[in-house]
């Protein structure tokens, strides 16, 4: 097949959509698929031997690591280069605006994939009163899509509830290859203690943004005697999180990459997330498949992942003392702590990123079946 994927973010650029996306891209080029890449420009210009075609873009002002591409005639005069079977859209937005479009307008079949859960961003950014209208635009931009697909069934049924249609489930998938639990060191340990490699060492991995709650572990970190915490990422709300913890043994540690991203998970004694705001929660899938202990809020996507008390703990997010409560319990009993670290290894090697992706290929054929344009797997 020949797949044009428009995507509002890619690399270089650091987040579980990117992530997402390469492994896609990646795993489509082993299939014998050919891909061509449309996104905000990068300086990039191919990925694992598939195509990028970067759109010049502004940053946006709230979270400068994110460009808002504006499409142009361009990208229509390199479709009809590549000559793509079908159309894939990754979270429509303003760039995907330019997919729809062109699939509309070369009669391709098109699919649409939803990764932010953007309605509830606008609460911590202060635009809640916003939530209904941009419904109202994502309604109106994914019942275009031939299929609609989310990455947990807590979103598939989110967007069916607020009238988004054809909407189905796309597997999760980690790299169970690159994470594992025997890449612990203590040189790492060291690393993200800044030198305290004998305290609790509590993780937490993703962007650094206001939707992500991070502050939510400041009341973790102090209950806990002996702590240490260690934040890997970055993003537009770094400085006012430094504001925050900067009377507290937190470590900003900024990007890791690889096998020092893997080794970061694994040496860590628990990895905290709080967020209410995703649609899955790559992260913890792939803090799982390095077997660190959970302790997550028990919100969107992260129930399909995380089961209490068998992989990790979930805490309920309205709950003040619910985080503190689920990670001294977690850093209590080493038993049940090592019992959890096993399962949720086991959890995370049945969603390997070939799995994952071949049932996005089932996707594209049965779409492809369905429209007047002969296939070409």
């Amino acid at each position: 097949m020949r797949i044009a994927l428009f995507t509002e973010t890619f690399l270089p650029k650091i987040d579980g959509i990117v992530t997402r996306l390469r492994h896609t891209v990646e795993q489509l080029h082993r299939a014998g698929d050919e891909v061509l890449i449309l996104c905000p420009e990068g300086g990039l210009k191919e990925y694992k031997g598939c195509t990028i075609y970067g759109v010049e873009g502004f940053p946006l002002p709230m979270y400068p690591e994110l460009k808002l591409a504006i499409p142009h005639p361009g990208i229509g005069a390199q479709l009809e280069r590549f000559r793509p079977d079908i159309v894939h859209v990754a979270n429509p937005a303003v760039l995907g605006l330019g997919g729809l479009y062109y699939a509309k307008k070369l009669n391709l079949p098109l699919v649409a994939s939803y990764h932010t859960h953007l309605p509830q961003y606008l609460h911590h950014y202060g635009l809640g009163m916003l939530e209904e209208v941009l419904w109202g635009l994502l309604r109106s931009g994914h019942n275009q899509a031939d299929l609609n697909l989310c990455t947990s069934s807590a979103m598939v049924s989110e967007l069916r509830s607020h009238g988004i249609e054809r909407v189905d489930l796309w597997q999760r998938g980690v790299d169970t290859e690159m994470f594992q639990p025997y890449l612990a060191s203590a040189e790492m340990r060291d690393r993200l203690s800044q030198g305290h490699p004998d305290c609790t060492l509590l993780l937490y991995v993703g962007r650094l943004g206001a939707e992500k709650e991070i502050d939510q572990i400041k009341p973790v970190l102090e209950a806990i005697p002996n702590a240490r915490l260690a934040l890997v990422g970055d993003g537009p709300h770094r400085q006012a999180l430094e504001h925050y913890f900067a009377d507290t043994p937190t470590h900003f540690v900024g990007y890791l990459k690889g096998l020092d991203l893997a080794a970061a998970y694994a040496s860590a004694d628990a990895f905290i997330f709080p967020s209410r705001t995703e649609t899955l929660g790559l992260v913890l899938l792939e803090a799982m498949a390095a077997g660190t202990p959970l302790v997550a809020a028990r919100s969107g996507g992260i129930p399909d992942i995380v089961t209490d008390g068998v992989n990790g703990y979930l805490f309920d997010p309205t709950d003040e003392q619910g985080a503190v409560a689920a990670t001294q319990k977690l850093l209590a009993r080493p038993a049940e702590r090592e019992m959890l670290r096993q399962n949720a290894r086991r959890e995370a090697e049945r969603w390997g990123w070939a799995a994952a992706t071949e049932q996005l290929r089932n996707y594209y054929q049965i779409i492809l079946s369905q429209s007047s344009l002969p296939s070409a797997a």
